[in-house]
C-alpha cells in the first residue's frame, strides 16, 4: 500500500490523478496538499469528500515545516509533485510567482523529502515523482523529430524556464543525495476540470456564450495533445516500473495546429446543437443556437511574445520500457471534453468570477 502525497492535487491534472489513483488503487492512502490559488479548486475533489482514503490539506509546498509534519504524520512514502504555476501568458505578465512556486517551492519540497526519507532514515524505499512539461525543450521546426528525454533544454518563457530549473533540482537531489526520483515531461493536457484560461476549455466556454474565440497569430502553432487520463496512466506506469533517476516523456501522439483544434471544437458544437434543441434554449448566444456556425466567432489576435511554434513528444522510451500507449484519440477526447463541460456548467461557472473574466478580457481580446 502506497501512502502518497499529491501536491497541487486540487488543480486540473492533479485532481484527475487523485480520482484515477483512488479508483485504480483502492487500498492506498492519498494526501492532497494544495494552496488553493486561483487555479486550485476544492470542488475538483468534491465527489471524494467522504472517502476515508483521502485527506485534504490547504497549504504551500514552500512551507517546509508543514510539509515535514505531513510526511511524518501520514508516513508518506511517495510524493507526486504537480503543484506549479503553469500558464505561459501569466508567466509573461508576472514571472515572479513562477520562480517562487516552481523553483523555490520545489526546492523546499525536495529538502523536506530528503530530511524525512534520508537524513532521518524514515523511509528507505521511497519515490519523489516530479511532473514537468515538454516546454522545457523549446520549440521545434515543422519537420523536426519529436523531443526525446535527451533533447537539450531550451526554455523560451518564464514558465518553461522555471520548470526547467525545477527539473534540474530534482535531478541534482538524486545524483547528489541519493533521493529516489523520477521525472515525466508531458505534452499539452486536456480533459475534465481544466481551468478555463487554457485553450480548449476557453474555446468551449466562449462558444457556448457566443464570445470571440481568440487565436494567437496565424493559428499555425502545433501542439501534441494528451488526454489527462492518458497522462495519469503514464505516471502510474512510471511509479510502478520506472527506473529511479530516469526521465520519461509522456505524449498523446496527436499533433494539431491551434486553428484546426478550434475549428474542430466549433464543428463539435454545431453538431451537438443540431442534435439537441434544448442546448439552444440553454445557450441562446451560441451561433449554433440560431443555425449559424460557431467558427464565425474565431478572431485572430496579436501573437504571444516568444510563442513556441511547435511541440512534439517522442514517447518511444516509455512505450518500450513500460508499455505505455495513449488510449484516447484527439477527436474522441475533444468530444468527451465538450460533453463534460455541457454536463458540468455549475463547475465552470463557479470558477469564472469577475476577476477571472477581467483577466481574460485584458489578455485575450487584444
Amino acid at each position: 500500500m502506497r501512502r502518497t502525497l499529491v501536491t497541487g492535487g486540487a488543480g486540473f491534472i492533479g485532481s484527475n490523478f487523485v480520482h484515477y489513483w483512488l479508483q485504480r488503487h483502492p487500498d492506498d492512502r492519498v494526501v492532497v496538499l494544495d494552496a488553493l490559488t486561483y487555479a486550485g479548486n476544492r470542488a475538483n475533489l468534491a465527489t471524494l469528500d467522504t472517502d476515508p482514503r483521502l485527506s485534504f490539506v490547504t497549504g504551500s509546498i514552500g512551507d517546509s515545516a508543514q510539509v515535514e509534519l505531513l510526511l511524518r504524520q501520514e508516513r508518506i512514502d511517495t510524493i507526486v509533485h504537480f503543484a506549479a504555476e503553469s500558464h505561459v501568458d501569466r508567466s509573461i505578465h508576472g514571472p515572479d510567482a513562477f520562480i517562487e512556486t516552481n523553483v523555490v517551492g520545489t526546492h523546499a519540497l525536495l529538502k523536506a523529502a530528503r530530511k524525512y526519507w534520508l537524513t532521518e532514515s524514515s523511509v528507505p524505499v521511497h519515490r519523489f515523482h516530479h511532473v514537468s512539461t515538454d516546454e522545457v525543450y523549446g520549440s521545434l521546426g515543422p519537420t523536426d523529430p519529436g523531443f526525446t528525454e535527451t533533447t537539450t533544454y531550451a526554455p523560451n518563457s518564464p514558465y518553461s524556464a522555471s520548470k526547467a530549473a525545477s527539473d534540474h533540482l530534482v535531478r541534482a537531489y538524486h545524483h547528489t543525495y541519493g533521493l529516489q526520483v523520477t521525472t515525466s515531461n508531458c505534452s499539452n493536457n486536456y480533459g475534465p476540470y481544466h481551468f478555463p484560461e487554457k485553450l480548449i476549455p476557453l474555446m468551449i466556454v466562449n462558444i457556448l456564450h457566443g464570445r470571440a474565440l481568440p487565436v494567437y497569430g496565424d493559428g499555425r502553432n502545433v501542439r501534441d495533445w494528451l488526454h489527462v487520463s492518458d497522462h495519469c496512466q503514464g505516471i502510474e506506469l512510471v511509479l510502478a516500473q520506472g527506473r529511479v533517476g530516469e526521465v520519461y516523456n509522456i505524449g498523446g501522439g496527436s499533433e494539431c495546429e491551434n486553428i484546426e483544434l478550434v475549428r474542430t471544437l466549433c464543428r463539435i458544437a454545431d453538431e451537438r446543437f443540431a442534435a439537441d434543441p434544448q442546448l439552444s434554449a440553454q445557450y441562446p448566444d451560441c451561433p449554433a443556437a440560431h443555425g449559424a456556425g460557431a467558427a464565425s466567432l474565431i478572431k485572430h489576435v496579436t501573437d504571444r511574445a516568444g510563442h513556441d511554434r511547435r511541440y512534439a513528444i517522442d514517447c518511444r522510451k516509455i512505450e518500450t520500457e513500460l508499455g505505455y500507449r495513449a488510449a484516447v484519440g484527439l477527436e474522441a477526447g475533444l468530444r468527451a471534453t465538450f460533453e463534460w463541460y455541457l454536463a458540468n456548467p455549475s463547475w465552470w461557472q463557479g470558477v469564472m468570477d469577475g476577476s477571472y473574466r477581467n483577466w481574460i478580457e485584458a489578455n485575450y481580446t487584444r
